[in-house]
């Protein structure tokens, strides 16, 4: 299993632990709620798993022979955007980890890593901070520092691609940005650069427009801002 280091993004994401004398995948939803706090500890787990997965095929064949293919059901509460809760019945295929001999766990580089499940990674992946080469995204050298930025869309106005997409004449240059935090009715016209932490919240009823060109660094936009054309 290749594991890498977690960031502040990464807290969610599963990690490995010895138990019972085997190395084993624990998901957060797999923890108490008094320990979750313990479980996004950046200090106490330091890696998580990135679900790149190397797998012996004949150690497959084995497992599935004997029948020790040892699968746990995690529990998993969902809301439904019609309002409805739900539970989810999960099995993550890492956690497949504890039925093999000699199972490990690899710490790679960061750059083996890059999820897209929410708007927040895609806004990462479309901005200026990655370059396409031979057909794969590598980090600019532009960046100054290793780890991508920390970004926190509101589900309420970017949490869909289509209303993601509206909201951006152009991706912000974001090569010196720490952390990005955006809520509300908010939307960001061409040639927009971040810089450090930036913290941009519309209240209900509230619109911000950044206009064309602005540089915000270690800002808070609040309240209601619009730029028109005329």
């Amino acid at each position: 299993m290749e594991v890498t280091d977690k960031t502040r993004a990464d807290v969610k994401g599963g990690t490995l632990i010895q138990y019972e004398e085997k190395l084993r995948l624990l998901e957060i939803a797999q923890v108490p709620k008094e320990h979750v706090d313990d479980f996004k500890s950046v200090k106490t787990f330091k890696i998580f798993n990135t679900n790149n997965l190397w797998i012996k095929l004949t150690a497959v064949d084995r497992i599935l022979d004997e029948e020790t293919m040892d699968m746990d059901v995690i529990i998993n509460n969902k809301h439904l955007d019609n309002g409805l809760n739900i539970i989810q019945l999960e099995q993550a295929v890492g956690a497949a980890v504890k039925s093999f001999i000699g199972a490990l766990g690899i710490n790679v580089p960061r750059s083996r890593f890059l999820p897209v499940k929410k708007t927040d990674d895609l806004l990462l992946v479309m901005s200026n901070l990655y370059r396409l080469q031979q057909g794969t995204l590598v980090m600019s050298p532009l960046r100054m520092f290793e780890t991508t930025p920390l970004v926190k869309l509101g589900p309420n106005h970017f949490g869909r691609v289509k209303e993601f997409l509206r909201r951006f004449a152009s991706i912000p240059d974001m090569l010196e940005l720490d952390h990005l935090t955006v809520s509300g009715d908010v939307t960001f016209g061409k040639g927009v650069s971040l810089r450090g932490t930036v913290i941009i919240i519309a209240n209900h009823g509230d619109r911000i427009d950044i206009p064309p060109g602005a540089i915000l660094e270690n800002k808070i936009v609040s309240g209601n801002l619009r730029i028109l054309d005329h």
